[in-house]
């Protein structure tokens, strides 16, 4: 299997639109179009990018170990590693200002702080 289809492949199993993820990556949706009319694989510069939209090593893209299973690929989604509050303290954290986001930031450090102090 090939670098693009694995991409492919990782895609349609995290129900994710070619669409959605040119956008994430920051491609066109025609260079998607182009890896699979001719089995051509992603440039070496967007890998990285690829691989954190895809929430994969590189390792992982390149050899296909640890994608190839649709039991390993379903565990590492995001909604397997958060609950439900997670997800949503993650969606009002981004919903926020950049000024109240370091605020919220500076607060739960603060909070750490005190906790560890009260420790002592």
């Amino acid at each position: 299997m090939t670098v693009s289809e694995r991409i492919l492949k990782v895609l349609k199993e995290r129900n994710m639109t070619q669409a959605e993820f040119a956008k994430q990556v920051g491609i066109a949706t025609s260079t998607i179009s182009e890896w699979k009319k001719r089995k051509t694989n992603p440039s070496v510069d967007k890998i990285m990018d690829i691989c954190n939209v895809l929430q994969i090593t590189p390792g992982q893209l390149l050899t296909g170990k640890g994608i190839e299973d649709e039991e390993e690929i379903a565990a590492s989604s995001p909604e397997s590693r958060f609950t439900p509050y997670d997800i949503q303290l993650i969606e009002d954290y981004h919903g926020l200002k950049e000024e109240q986001q370091r605020r919220l930031v500076a607060y739960m450090e603060a909070l750490k702080q005190l906790e560890s102090l009260e420790k002592l």
